[in-house]
This record gives structure tokens, C-alpha cells and sequence, in this order.
């Protein structure tokens, strides 16, 4: 024991490959499921069912509130659960999700079942909420126990890189198979030339077939991540942690624990929200209008759709790969800055000129490659701020994701509410629109993104106060920490501006007297 007093709660030097690929299957139903709300439901709504601006913002609203409201709540039971006899808390949660999202997700892309074209939208609007209220739930538990088990499946910094890009990859793959299977079944409508161009109610089918695909393809890779993926036994303390009001400062080794309370007191909690905010309004809104912007600005025909997102997809899936390495060269900062960079150049591309021929498959590559950097990176540095602390984790991701979700919902909301054509499909003032939201969602977002970067160069991620609220200097001895114990998470003694890419060693922090305030400075 004493040969390795770094990380004794390790799982070992690393997880097997086949271990790791399984745990990668286990988000390929969400992700797919995803790649279809956020990229077809809008079109789908209004120009496949002919709903309005406002009623398919509505719907979207309304899935997005209630992934919101759900995650954070998820995580907190998720992470007082004990699991069910031998099956894990974190894989009990992820079936249940996952049996919610095949017993509701069909009915999402499909018409009313019990609707007339003289049946007024808010019927529709009431019809189709509890499907996607049940949607919601089952993809926020699905996705907070599988984001809860990266640390707990390994603790190395370069570890939980790897097994998020693995998890990135697969994300990845999922949209790849979704945007294929959308051009394979869009092209096949040969017995409806006039049809080919633009989205309409003929395309109902299409969007039933592709949702129905998707969920059983899902099903098989969830199967997979159940049999493969296996979740470590929790050590006693956790499994009978007692109520909240329970004292948790104890003098043995192992250490105090933080709860969810302990986490609302953390600045660094604040600015990685912030930043996977952020992060998550340019991925996802970009890919909720991508299909409005080629169709309406672009002017493109409907095969576009498929097409456009499939090599922002395959851009991204060659990326992935490259986490590790140019993380271990250059640090989570720079890493996360370089793919900002690369959404501000596609940002400034539709901006100041109309992508035509090839060239919109360019900025699609910069889109794709910069939005699997950014999200890459927000998630291992979320991995980060949990360190040793993975018996909260799923209440912190759960957090991470009410803040995305809520931001996203509010924000199409918005947006469909400022479009210039309430009436009607799309009117000459919609050109420009889409346009100009286009570049808002990434640009503008972007800039925001980076400021809140700057602010983790200066406060670095890290632990700064204990449980209930102690200051982590009260809990170990170093000389740097000692003004914690003074209630100042920002005394200038104790963080310095560590630049770009200083030297970041989490797993340095270990589970001995000394170590467990998990003080150690992360990039």
C-alpha cells in the first residue's frame, strides 16, 4: 500500500480497452436522441407539421425546463442512492432513464395521433408534453449517472481526458449515424420529385422511420454498456453517508465530505458552470439552427440538412483523438482557448461573406472540429473540480446541466419570438435572420466564454473551501493555504496568475491527512 500513496483509490494504471469502450456505448442512445431534438425538432414542427414559431419554441421550452428542473434533482438522489443489490447506483439510474427515453422518444417525431387539421395547437401543444416531459427525464438520468462514473472509473487527470473523448467519440459516431440514416431516407423519396427540395408534410414518414431506427440502435448500445461497463463497489462510508445535518469532519484518513451544500459554497463550482454553459449554448443552438440557416438563408435544398451535419460530425470525430495529446502538451486552458478560436473564425465566416459551393462544407469542418474542443475540455475540467469527491459527482453534473438546459430553452424561445415572419414558414426578412443568429450563437457566446476562461487563469479550479463551509487551510497544513482559513478564496497569497499552461497535477492530492482537501491547482 505504502509503494503508491498517490492514488490509492485508483482503479489501476488504466481501464482496459474493452472497458472503456463499453462505457462509451452507454450515452449512444442520448446522444442520437439528441442529435434529432436539437437539429430536426424545430423543422420538424414547423415545417413537417406545420406548427408556428411560437408553439415549436414552446415545445422546446418545455423540454429543456424540464431536463433542467429534472437533472440537478437526479443528481442529488443519484448520489444519496445505495443501488439495488449488486447493480451500482450509477447504473440502476442509467437503466431506469434509458427505459424512459425507448418508451417515449418515438412518439415525439410523430404526428398526433389523435389530431385533425381543424385541431388547434395548443391540443397539440398538451398531446405532445407529457411524451416529451418523460423523454426528459429518462435522457437527464441517463445522462448524469453515465457523466458520474467517469471518476469514478478512473482518477488520473489524462485518464478522465481519455475516457471523455472516448465518450466524446461516440457522441460523435451517434450523430454520424443519425445525419446518415436522415440523407439514406430523405434520398429515397424517388417517387416524389417535387417534393425533393423542401421539407412538407410528405416528410412525416421519414422522421417516424428515423426515430424509430434510432431508438432500437440505442437499445442494443445500452445493452452493451450494461453487460461491459463494471461499476466499483462504494466504500462503507459512503453507502451509509447518514442525513445532511450529519457531522462529516472526522480525523481519520479518509477525510470529510462534501455535500451538495458544500458545492453551492465553491467559486470554482460558479465558473465551470459558466463555462460549460457557455459551451453548451454554442454546441447545441448552433446545431438547432444549422438546418434553418442552410435551408432559409443558404437558400439550399432539404439533403443539406444531412449532409452538413454529418461533416461537422466526422470534423469533430478526428478531433476527439487529439484531446489527450494536446492536453498533456499544452493544458486544459489553452486547449479549451485554441477550440474557441476556431468557433470565432467560422463565427466571422458567415458573418462578413455567403459561403457558396464547397466553402459551406468548410465551415463546417471549423464549426465541427471547434465545438468537439470546447466541449471535450469543459467536461474534463468539470471531471477536474470533483477530483476524489465522486460521491457528489452527480449532483455537480446534474447542476452543470440544469444551467445549459435552462439557458438553451430560454434562449430558442427568445429567438423564435424575435422571428420577423410569425405568420408563415419564411418571408424575404428571414434570410437574414438566420443568418445573424448563426453567428450570435457562436461568436457572440464564444466572447463570453473566453472572458469567463480568463477568470479561471486567474482563480484557477480548485477546492477552496471544505465541508460546511470550513476553509480548506483549516484543513491542512500547507503554508499557501493558510489564508483560506480567513473566509478569502482569493488571497492573493495563495493564487498567483499561473498563466496559460502552468503545471497541474490533480492527481497529487491524495486521500492521506494532508491530501484530501484536494488543494492542488488544475489548468
Amino acid at each position: 500500500m505504502a509503494e503508491s500513496p498517490q492514488s490509492p483509490a485508483a482503479p489501476g494504471p488504466a481501464l482496459p480497452l474493452r472497458a472503456r469502450l463499453s462505457f462509451a456505448c452507454g450515452h449512444f442512445l442520448n446522444d442520437a436522441c439528441s442529435a434529432l431534438w436539437f437539429t430536426y425538432l424545430l423543422p420538424f414542427l414547423h415545417a413537417v407539421l406545420g406548427y408556428g414559431h411560437g408553439a415549436a419554441g414552446a415545445l422546446l421550452l418545455a423540454g429543456q425546463a424540464a431536463d433542467g428542473l429534472c437533472t440537478p434533482l437526479l443528481g442529488f438522489e443519484a448520489d444519496r442512492a445505495h443501488g439495488c443489490g449488486r447493480y451500482g447506483r450509477r447504473k440502476g439510474w442509467h437503466l431506469a432513464g434509458t427505459t424512459c427515453v425507448l418508451v417515449s422518444f418515438p412518439f415525439v417525431f410523430s404526428p398526433c395521433l389523435a389530431c385533425r387539421e381543424s385541431t388547434p395547437q395548443w391540443a397539440a401543444f398538451i398531446y405532445y408534453l407529457p411524451f416529451i416531459v418523460i423523454f426528459q427525464f429518462g435522457w437527464a438520468a441517463t445522462q448524469v449517472s453515465h457523466l458520474a462514473l467517469i471518476p469514478e472509473l478512473v482518477s488520473s487527470d489524462h485518464g478522465k481526458v481519455e475516457l471523455t473523448a472516448f465518450r466524446y467519440a461516440f457522441t460523435v459516431m451517434a450523430n454520424i449515424t443519425v445525419y446518415g440514416l436522415t440523407w439514406l431516407l430523405l434520398n429515397f423519396q424517388t417517387d416524389q420529385p417535387d417534393h425533393m427540395e423542401h421539407l412538407g408534410p410528405q416528410d412525416i414518414p421519414v422522421f417516424r422511420n428515423l426515430a424509430l431506427i434510432v431508438v432500437g440502435l440505442g437499445a442494443v448500445f445500452s445493452l452493451i454498456f450494461h453487460l461491459g461497463t463494471k461499476e466499483k463497489p462504494y466504500p462503507p462510508r459512503v453507502l451509509l453517508e447518514p442525513e445532511e445535518s450529519t457531522p462529516l469532519l472526522h480525523k481519520e484518513p479518509p477525510g470529510p465530505l462534501l455535500l451538495w451544500k458544500d458545492w453551492l459554497l465553491e467559486p470554482s463550482f460558479y465558473q465551470v458552470a459558466v463555462l460549460y454553459m457557455a459551451t453548451r449554448l454554442i454546441v447545441n443552438l448552433s446545431q438547432t439552427y444549422i438546418a434553418m440557416y442552410l435551408t432559409n438563408s443558404l437558400l439550399l435544398s432539404k439533403k443539406y440538412i444531412a449532409t452538413i451535419p454529418l461533416v461537422m460530425y466526422v470534423s469533430g470525430f478526428l478531433s476527439s483523438f487529439l484531446m489527450k495529446p494536446v492536453n498533456k502538451w499544452i493544458g486544459r486552458n489553452l486547449t479549451y482557448f485554441v477550440g474557441i478560436l476556431v468557433v470565432l473564425a467560422f463565427a466571422s465566416w458567415v458573418a462578413l461573406a455567403r459561403p457558396v459551393g464547397d466553402e459551406i462544407y468548410g465551415l463546417a469542418v471549423l464549426l465541427g472540429a471547434g465545438s468537439a474542443t470546447i466541449l471535450v475540455t469543459s467536461l474534463s475540467m468539470t471531471a477536474d473540480l470533483i477530483g476524489t469527491n465522486t460521491h457528489s459527482s452527480a449532483f455537480v453534473y446534474g447542476a452543470m446541466s440544469f444551467t445549459d438546459k435552462m439557458a438553451n430553452g430560454l434562449a430558442v424561445m427568445a429567438i423564435q419570438n424575435l422571428h420577423p415572419c410569425p405568420t408563415e414558414l419564411c418571408c424575404p426578412a428571414c434570410v437574414g435572420f438566420y443568418r445573424w443568429v448563426m453567428v450570435l450563437v457562436t461568436g457572440g457566446i464564444a466572447v463570453a466564454a473566453v472572458a469567463t476562461l480568463c477568470c479561471i487563469m486567474v482563480w484557477p479550479i480548485r477546492i477552496r473551501y471544505g465541508p460546511s463551509g470550513a476553509a480548506v487551510g483549516a484543513l491542512s497544513s500547507p503554508g499557501w493555504l493558510r489564508p483560506r482559513s480567513q473566509g478569502n478564496p482569493h488571497a492573493a497569497g495563495a493564487v498567483g496568475l499561473q498563466g496559460l499552461n502552468s503545471a497541474r497535477t490533480p492527481e497529487s492530492s491524495t486521500r492521506s491527512a494532508e491530501g484530501e482537501s484536494r488543494s492542488s491547482t488544475i489548468n
